[in-house]
């Protein structure tokens, strides 16, 4: 590990074991039991299957919205569970599951291919100061965003805005994930435009025999929610107020995943929504550990157990998390946009 001054006062557990010994110690809870897999897998997606009907069938406006928003509560679980499989750490082999799984893929709108490139990769150069971009949100350090030009510094700030994050069913799924990467190499993600086939016939479907209400309450809703959590996690998780980010000298897997990886604390209720994924230092620092093993590796391994960056989906931590843009190296955290920017720009508007 590295010996960069302060790191063992940002997490001084870490200095106790090398990194190569607490990898090591991770690697105990990285089996999977298929039986339990298995398990949760039907009973998540026929839950999830069981509310869109629901809210299909169901009387009054108020029952089809709260059984939508459930089926994207449970939309949100089904993912975190096609996520545990891509990494190869539930069902791995499984020719079944991978058709199941594969075919969920679409239905989100996280076709196989493309998920597995830039997902993998994320893992491999999370907080990397350059690079940590592709599978996540880019991050300009201070020193790069004077330097951005007017049209730089709009898309970067239109990439990290809040409401860009909350409509991430369209701007992160249908755009990220399906037509920016099927424009980018249509042989190599043809998938990504397989999946948006499918999620218009879905909608044309349903619509077109169920009516729009249906649409609305059994797709629309659970699409919009799911994939509004799915966003805002893929974004606070490396983006909270204790974050760390390195250089790549000074970069190392294990440090990454324990400095620059939050550890969001979620009641039960939504620890079994989001499939513990709030557990994500653990989940970084040993992707292969399957969702419902994580707990217990954070209670049996000492150094998972103080972590350095603790998140919430309070109100008040998702306020702090979203006021970080930009990586300030000389104060060593995650900062906002400059001040005199705001008081530039409007003097420049008033003399105009």
């Amino acid at each position: 590990m590295s010996n960069e001054p302060g790191n063992e006062a940002r997490n001084g557990s870490v200095a106790q074991r090398s990194e190569q010994e607490i990898i090591k110690a991770s690697s105990a809870f990285a089996h999977d039991d298929p039986r339990r897999s298995w398990f949760y897998l039907v009973t998540t997606l026929g839950m999830q299957v069981a509310s869109q009907v629901g809210a299909v069938l169901a009387p009054t406006w108020w029952l089809k919205l709260t059984l939508g928003i459930l089926a994207g509560l449970l939309t949100a679980r089904s993912f975190m569970i096609y996520h545990d499989y891509k990494h190869g750490s539930i069902l791995r082999g499984s020719k079944p599951a991978k058709w199941i799984l594969d075919a969920f893929g679409l239905y989100v709108l996280t076709p196989a291919q493309v998920w597995t490139q830039t997902h993998n990769y994320h893992h491999a150069h999370t907080a990397k100061l350059v690079g940590s971009h592709v599978g996540s949100y880019m991050m300009l350090t201070t020193a790069l965003w004077e330097k951005a030009t007017p049209g730089q510094r709009f898309m970067y700030k239109l990439t990290r805005h809040p409401l860009t994050i909350v409509f991430g069913y369209f701007t992160v799924f249908i755009y990220g994930f399906c037509t920016a990467a099927f424009m980018r190499n249509p042989r190599k993600n043809p998938d990504s435009a397989l999946a948006l086939v499918v999620q218009v016939t879905m909608f044309a479907l349903l619509w077109r025999y169920c009516g729009v209400e249906a649409m609305v309450y059994a797709l629309l809703v659970p699409q919009l929610l799911a994939h509004a959590v799915g966003a805002y996690l893929f974004y606070a998780q490396h983006n909270f107020p204790e974050a760390h980010v390195q250089p790549r000298e000074t970069w190392t897997y294990v440090r990454a995943a324990l400095e620059s990886s939050s550890y969001m604390k979620m009641g039960p209720v939504m620890n079994f929504f989001t499939g513990n994924i709030g557990y994500h230092h653990v989940h970084h620092l040993n992707h292969r550990i399957p969702f419902y093993r994580l707990p217990d590796a954070m209670a049996a391994i000492p150094e998972l157990q103080h972590p350095l960056g603790v998140t919430s989906l309070w109100p008040s931590d998702i306020i702090a998390c979203f006021k970080l843009k930009l990586w300030d190296a000389e104060q060593g955290k995650l900062v906002g946009f400059p001040k005199l920017e705001s008081r530039d720009e409007s003097t420049v508007a008033t003399q105009s």
